[in-house]
């Protein structure tokens, strides 16, 4: 199981320090530089500091570049290093927007183990409120993560583990457990929600 830790760095680093590990990734997307030139483009590596994005367009290092990934939305910094397929690119964002991040891309790194398929029923939406209860039948709660949230379930990130098939609420949402991971579990809702739905979250 994938979650994001400081990164090891030697003290000898001549590059500053990365806060995040690059997750493995391919996404698309596209990207805008500071001539306004824009060009298709693919992140294959990511943390919530830093991407490594192939690109035909080269950016001068410290140029800004703004680019828009699919399921990432929009990410703004600047290009600090240039490879033989494109550059990497620093992030700049706030707190929160890094935490979104790392929710976002420790779901990716993890869907296989989750095992769940590349197409999915419902597409994935961020939560910025990802801090919440599990809530069992007897009425005792657990806290939790939201890890992943859709209109048909979600990924916890939890120390509790129900058994699989245990009737859970979170929120006004009622499931069942359907699958445990290292960090969690999985649930499916009842039934599909609205976005209206899960405005607390959201």
């Amino acid at each position: 199981m994938y979650s994001f830790q400081p990164a090891r760095t030697s003290p000898q680093a001549a590059s500053p320090p990365r806060s995040f590990q690059r997750v493995a990734v391919n996404i698309g997307g596209r990207l805008m530089l500071a001539d306004h030139e824009e060009y298709p483009c693919t992140a294959s590596e990511m943390s919530p500091g830093d991407v490594n994005i192939s690109c035909m367009g080269r950016p001068r290092i410290n140029e800004r570049v703004v680019a828009y990934f699919d399921h990432i939305g929009r990410l703004e910094g600047s290009a600090i290093a240039l490879t033989d397929s494109g550059f990497t690119m620093s992030i700049n964002a706030t707190d929160r927007k890094r935490e979104k991040l790392a929710a976002q891309l420790t779901w990716i790194a993890n869907k296989h183990e989750l095992g769940l398929p590349e197409d999915r029923r419902h597409d994935r939406l961020t939560p910025r409120n990802t801090i919440s209860q599990l809530a069992l039948e007897d009425g005792s709660s657990y806290p939790c993560r939201i890890v992943d949230l859709s209109l048909s379930g979600a990924a916890l990130d939890i120390e509790f583990r129900p058994s699989i098939g245990t009737p859970i609420r979170l929120g006004n949402m009622r499931g069942r457990v359907v699958r445990h991971f290292l960090e969690g579990i999985a649930i499916e809702f009842n039934a599909v929600q609205s976005r209206e739905a899960l405005t607390e979250f959201l």
